[in-house]
């Protein structure tokens, strides 16, 4: 088995998204790029990239990087982002080189980079079958490289590369994954709604009061930030947290 298949092999058997975080940030680094940046939506609409705590963000940038990226928002103006948003495929930076095809607040986030060694990569954009839904990887290159050397690792490996980091994506697709969270029994009562059950259904199910089926799933649209329980069932399946297996035992609250 080649070590590319191999990889490969470990990125799809891969049960959780540490996991496989890991994994991915551990290959990427042996082509230079040691700092990472995840983003995904299913929420995009316009401008708007949705509520951030729908987003899936992985990184391994340090916090003092990623407070100030996201807290005084060069999100939101980062040039790479812009691109991504409106292509598909894999972008040198190289064309951030040019000032005069910058915004004034491109040009911020740019500085603000520059300031935190974040000068050379690569961001690869992911093919998307509906315009709410977006995602995108930020390669950072490790420091000492110039864009010219990333330019020419990615000649030599960018195809390998970028089919890794489709594979990440596809993957991180299967695996629960949302910055909100169910309980166990939020996500049981869900799911048996999702199976077409009323509440006085689940109330025999569960061996419980209608009036405690309401509760969590009440308590289930307000952590999944919706108004209705059919939105929250189908919010909760975009994250895959529906008909998970638990690996551990916890309360059933």
């Amino acid at each position: 088995m080649s070590d590319l298949v191999a990889h490969l092999d470990a990125l799809t058997n891969a049960s959780r998204v540490e996991e496989l975080w890991a994994l991915h940030c551990d290959r990427m680094a042996t082509y230079g790029f040691d700092r990472l940046i995840y983003g995904f939506t299913r929420y995009r609409s316009g401008a708007s990239l949705g509520d951030p705590q729908d987003w899936v963000l992985l990184t391994n940038h340090g916090d003092s990087y990623m407070d100030a990226f996201l807290g005084q928002g060069h999100l939101y103006n980062a040039p790479m982002i812009h691109w991504a948003l409106e292509n598909t495929g894999a972008c040198s930076w190289m064309r951030l080189r040019d000032p005069a095809q910058l915004t004034e607040a491109e040009r911020n986030v740019v500085a603000f980079n520059a300031s935190q060694n974040v000068t050379a990569g690569y961001t690869v954009s992911f093919l998307s079958v509906s315009k709410r839904i977006k995602g995108a990887i930020a390669l950072t290159a490790r420091p000492g490289l110039t864009q010219s050397d990333v330019d020419a690792v990615w000649a030599e490996h960018g195809a390998e590369i970028t089919i890794i980091n489709n594979v990440l994506h596809l993957k991180l697709q299967t695996l629960p994954y949302s910055q909100r969270h169910l309980t166990r029994r939020q996500r049981e009562v869900l799911q048996w709604v999702g199976d077409g059950k009323t509440n006085q259904d689940i109330a025999l199910l569960l061996d419980v009061s209608p009036a405690t089926v309401e509760k969590h799933l009440r308590l289930a649209r307000e952590a999944l930030d919706v108004e209705t329980t059919a939105q929250a069932v189908l919010k909760a399946a975009f994250y895959n947290q529906m008909f998970v297996i638990d690996t551990a035992q916890s309360p059933r609250n």
